[in-house]
Order: C-alpha cells, then structure tokens, then sequence
C-alpha cells in the first residue's frame, strides 16, 4: 500500500497513511453487511481499471478514491445495512 499511498498524497493532504489503514481495516468486518449497490460503488471509488492476462492480474487503483473512502469511513459515512 505504501507505493500507492504515495501517489495518492498529491490528492489528499489531510488524510494520512494510517488514516487509510484504519479505514479499510474497519471496512473489512462491514463488507458483508452493505447491500450490493454500496459494495459496487466502493469498488468503483477504489479500482481504476482491472487487467487479466495469461501472465496474471493487474489491478490498478484510483489514488483519490482510496483517500476519499479513508475520510469518509474515519467520519462514519459508511455504514451497515443492517
């Protein structure tokens, strides 16, 4: 996470590495608790583009959707659909 993190500094001077951190390590016990549409757009904030090749996986993330995902679960944006 640490390279990525360091492309997303230039879009996110207010969130830190540790802010990510914690935000998707809240996230992961909350995944199956969100109804589909919410899991699909936190996949789009996240992933860019994903390549498959005979040669393997490349998944390339969006830098200003990892930071915006970080502030909005460090406000309590995201919540459980329980």
């Amino acid at each position: 996470m640490a390279g990525t993190w360091k492309a997303a500094r230039a879009h996110a001077d207010d969130i830190t590495e540790a802010d990510a951190r914690t935000a998707l390590q809240q996230l992961d016990p909350l995944w199956d608790e969100l109804f589909p549409a919410e899991q699909a757009r936190i996949v789009a904030l996240l992933v860019e583009r994903v390549d498959i090749s005979t040669d393997g996986l490349n998944v390339r993330l969006r830098v200003d959707g990892l930071s915006g995902l970080a502030r909005e679960m460090l406000a309590g944006g995201i919540e459980a659909a329980a």
